[in-house]
């Protein structure tokens, strides 16, 4: 595993993969809004003009087409803005999409606060609530530019709609190139028995630095990358909560309705009471701003990860 500094962000990697996929692949389509140089989606529209389609900026009308040409039995890969994608087009989404399983996928670029300049209109901070609550829809949430690519095979080569989150800038290089993703997996980036750290997406990086920073204090945190976040690996989230005996989930989205919400839940339900905590947006908006300042400012830099973790480790000791 690698942790050298990307020289692209995951929303080219997966078009880059898009583009290459269509030359031995001649049955899918590619959609978009009139952003496909920022989706990169623009590389595949270069080389197939003729399976490639711009509606543009009409995000339901371009969901409805697609669903339109899916129903005929082609796949789809749909272009855009999380915010855009999951929200002015969801009522297509849900039932003319989902609700008769077609083969639509979403590229879905600027998850989060990683649109951050951007500002609140282009940050995707409740999609994963929308996306997960959806029945038939699969999410996938790649942290590196080789998980992105994955991304894109897994959403072209399984059935029904597939949304992937992606997002605006590169941010560092995690996993070779033999690296194996699959629907339902996640990925064991560092082994500790005191306190497990639940992430997906950008986060991962954010995750590994207060893993640092907690083995200075004494603490070995383990640290999963939950990039099938629907569904997402119960083996080792519960392999995790029974070795680490304390749980702390962090997202770059709300906290409500969050992955951090549906792991809570099952844990619960299970009969599972150790000390959780969740970190991600507190019910609130974020500014513009620089990625990561804006960050640490709404909770979920490494310092406030490692603090978090810090008083879950606590409460563990509490009851012993």
């Amino acid at each position: 595993m690698m942790h050298e500094s990307a020289k692209i962000p995951t929303r080219r990697a997966y078009s880059d993969r898009m583009a290459e996929r269509g030359e031995s692949d001649p049955d899918f389509a590619v959609f978009e809004s009139d952003i496909g140089y920022s989706t990169y989606s623009y590389l595949f529209g270069d080389r197939f003009p003729e399976r490639y389609f711009n509606f543009g900026i009409a995000e339901l009308s371009t969901m409805a087409a697609a669903a339109g040409m899916a129903s005929t039995g082609r796949r789809v890969i749909v272009s855009g803005y999380g915010v855009f994608l999951t929200m002015r087009a969801l009522e297509v989404v849900r039932s003319f999409i989902c609700y008769p399983k077609l083969n639509v996928k979403l590229l879905s670029s600027h998850g989060g606060l990683t649109a951050a300049i951007d500002g609140v209109t282009h940050q995707a901070t409740e999609d994963i609530a929308f996306m997960t609550t959806l029945p038939n829809m699969k999410v996938l949430c790649p942290a590196d530019p080789v998980a992105a690519r994955a991304a894109c095979d897994l959403a072209l080569d399984t059935p029904g709609p597939v949304f992937t989150r992606l997002m605006r800038d590169p941010l560092f290089e995690l996993y070779g190139t033999e690296e194996e993703f699959h629907i339902g997996g996640s990925k064991t980036l560092r082994q500790g028995g005191d306190v497990a750290i639940l992430s997906y997406g950008d986060l991962v990086f954010k995750a590994l630095l207060a893993a640092d920073r907690l083995a200075a204090l004494g603490i070995e945190a383990r640290v999963l990358d939950l990039y099938s976040v629907k569904p997402w690996d119960r083996e080792a989230v519960f392999a995790a909560a029974g070795e680490c005996g304390a749980i702390l989930v962090v997202e770059n989205h709300q906290r409500r309705n969050g992955l951090g919400y549906e792991i809570a839940t099952t844990l619960l339900k299970a009969g599972s009471c150790l000390p959780f905590d969740n970190l991600g947006l507190d019910d609130t908006f974020a500014e513009s701003g620089n990625y990561h300042e804006m960050l640490d400012e709404y909770g979920l830099g490494p310092a406030s990860i490692t603090a978090a973790a810090e008083r879950l480790v606590a409460a563990k000791k509490g009851r012993a």
